[in-house]
């Protein structure tokens, strides 16, 4: 692969992308167009990049999307490939890490979660996962929520017995727990069951989760008959009590086909200049969810051209299943094929079905693409109509695009932590959200100034950093118009004295105070140069604002709780390195809790049985500073 950059000229336009097709690769391969200030505006692929660049410099018959990148087009890049398969693979990993301006954008700012099945335990662990795959193991999906993947590991438990307890503790078992008994878990872990027989449970989750259900189903079956004609009947009610938890997994999924085992089902509906892409994820002949997605496309493309270049994108990082089942034909869906199966490894069919079961299941992604997008642009013009009122009740020029509501939570000082959340026309921004740890010594335990002070100062020196080298006034989009701070007069202060030493002046800023016994409703509001004001109490824009308030007020306590379970769950033994689960266990069941240990003498110590007098010295010394028994 080469990498062939031209000069940046002055000038922009026509001009522009006819001198630098002069030195455009004849081959295939990615091109992106640049403007003046070098930001991306445009990443494409061609089979020809000489000839797609000579598009560009005919101005008739274009659109005005296209008018316009052209006129803002600085500069220009080119990669150059072996393949435009391969052209189209980097042009899709590129659209997703630069996100150039007239590109579809998918907007996808939460990971899928999967099941995975370990295998770097003689033992494997079923479980949920999400993020990198770093662990080794056997991973299954995608599911579309959370809650689906914790529905089918539920079911999966009590279909494969498999165990779902991490590492750890499946080491410090001595006897089965509570799954075990109400035969949920095999219990490898005491030996219930052999590892040669759990192996075998193991291997027909796998291939459970693999799309060969039928086949495992049918096993499972004849095992039953054969248990049953042996007058085994309680290995029969085992094997029936399985059947029925796979059988489960099956009959709750809403709709389930009956030929498909594993596809991804996308339908793409547009309405006033909006697109909406549904999926549906089939595996094993389940529905394990739905997702919507509402794609940044401009108005005039075409619904095929929006939903061709989602689906490049969608699989940048994702694995394919065998069949991909689209709504409308795409223009290059034999080439998005082709390089879909070159990077699974494996024949990867795309295909738009014009009749039969599958048909059926393109249009029922249809309709909940189309009433997703129904749903979502109700909300968008209320959201508008909030945001406008917000403009005139605290004397905005325009109304915010972007809103950041802070606080702070904390008991006496403690696990303090302070959150930002984020609103907009799109209604709360969950991706957007952010915790803070209380990181400064210097602060007064309890000192809600000084921790507003410390998040505020984190997160715009931040933002300065990430806008360094803008024009006065140019920020990106996430540049807040409105800052609501939790607080009235003094926290209002703390804010602005830090927006003054860090010389940002174009922010609004507004301290939401409580009203009197803290009544809903009765809340004051502070900006700087103006007397404290309220709205009038049925104003649909003051119960926005408590909304708003109240997401944060949720968000904050939810951290500082789970900040605060951690530091609870945490084990002081933990941290003396040199004391593994073993000894750790021998230590609590001596002495019957880890602060029994650390009041222990040294003598105590010793006598622990497992417990060497090195050891017993290293454990003393950690809970004593003198070290002197």
């Amino acid at each position: 692969m080469t990498d062939t950059t031209t000069d940046k000229p002055m000038k922009t336009g026509p001009q522009v992308i006819a001198a630098a097709q002069k030195r455009a690769p004849a081959g295939p391969g990615v091109y992106r167009m640049f403007d003046t200030g070098g930001e991306i505006l445009y990443v494409g692929k061609a089979r020809s990049i000489k000839k797609r660049i000579a598009s560009y410099t005919r101005l008739g018959g274009q659109t005005n999307r296209i008018m316009r990148m052209i006129s803002e087009t600085a500069s220009m890049e080119f990669v150059s490939t072996e393949t435009e398969t391969e052209a189209l693979l980097l042009e899709a990993n590129m659209i997703k890490r630069l996100r150039p301006r007239y590109n579809v954008l998918l907007r996808d700012d939460k990971s899928f979660p999967y099941i995975v099945i370990s295998r770097d335990h003689d033992a494997p662990q079923l479980a949920k996962h999400r993020g990198a795959r770093s662990r080794k193991g056997d991973y299954f999906g995608p599911f579309a929520s959370a809650g689906a993947v914790n529905r089918a590991l539920n079911a999966m438990q009590r279909a494969f017995l498999l165990r779902t307890c991490t590492d750890s503790v499946y080491e410090s078992r001595t006897r089965p727990c509570l799954l075990y008994q109400i035969k949920r878990c095999a219990a490898p872990c005491t030996g219930e069951i052999s590892l040669e027989d759990y192996a075998g449970l193991v291997d027909e989750a796998s291939r459970f989760l693999s799309g060969k259900s039928r086949g495992v189903r049918g096993e499972l079956g004849k095992a039953m008959e054969e248990a049953s004609e042996a007058l085994d009947f309680e290995r029969a009610a085992m094997l029936r009590d399985r059947l029925a938890a796979m059988s489960h997994i099956q009959a709750h999924q809403g709709i389930n086909p009956g030929n498909v085992e594993e596809a991804d089902v996308f339908a793409i509906h547009q309405e006033g200049g909006q697109f909406c892409i549904q999926v549906f994820f089939f595996r094993a002949g389940q529905n394990w969810g739905n997702r919507a997605y509402f794609p940044k496309a401009d108005s005039a493309l075409q619904e095929a051209e929006v939903l061709q270049s989602f689906l490049t994108q969608f699989y940048d990082d994702k694995p394919c299943p065998r069949l991909i089942l689209v709504s409308h034909a795409l223009p290059e869906g034999e080439l998005l094929a082709e390089a879909l199966s070159a990077r699974a490894g494996r024949k990867v069919e795309l295909s738009a079905p014009q009749r039969g079961e599958k048909r059926g299941l393109t249009e029922h992604a249809m309709t909940n693409a189309r009433e997703a997008l129904g749903r979502r642009m109700a909300e968008s013009a209320s959201q508008n109509k909030l945001l406008k009122g917000i403009a005139e009740a605290f004397d905005l020029a325009e109304p915010p695009q972007r809103i950041e509501v802070y606080d702070n939570s904390h008991i006496m000082g403690t696990n303090a932590v302070g959150v930002m959340i984020v609103a907009g026309p799109e209604g709360f921004e969950k991706g957007q959200y952010r915790k803070f740890n209380i990181k400064s010594e210097s602060l007064t335990p309890g000192d809600d100034y000084g921790m507003m002070r410390e998040v505020l100062t984190r997160r715009f020196t931040r933002l300065l950093k990430e806008n360094a080298g803008k024009e006065t006034g140019e920020h990106d989009a996430a540049w807040p118009d409105l800052l609501l701070i939790d607080g009235g007069k003094g926290q209002l202060a703390a804010v602005k004295a830090v927006m003054e030493e860090l010389g940002i002046d174009d922010v609004t800023v507004v301290g939401v105070a409580k009203g009197p016994e803290r009544d809903a409703g009765r809340e004051h509001f502070f900006m700087a140069g103006r007397e404290s004001f309220r709205l009038e109490p049925r104003d649909p824009v003051l119960y926005y604002l408590q909304r708003l308030r109240d997401e944060a007020h949720r968000f904050a306590i939810g951290t500082h709780r789970a900040k605060r379970k951690t530091a609870m769950a945490r084990n002081p033994l933990d941290e003396i390195i040199g004391i593994g689960p073993t000894r750790k266990r021998a230590l609590l069941m001596h002495f019957g809790s880890a602060k029994a240990v650390s009041r222990a003498g040294l003598a105590d110590l010793e006598a622990t049985p497992g417990i060497s007098r090195q050891m017993a010295r290293l454990v003393y010394d950690h809970f004593h500073e003198g070290g002197n028994a």
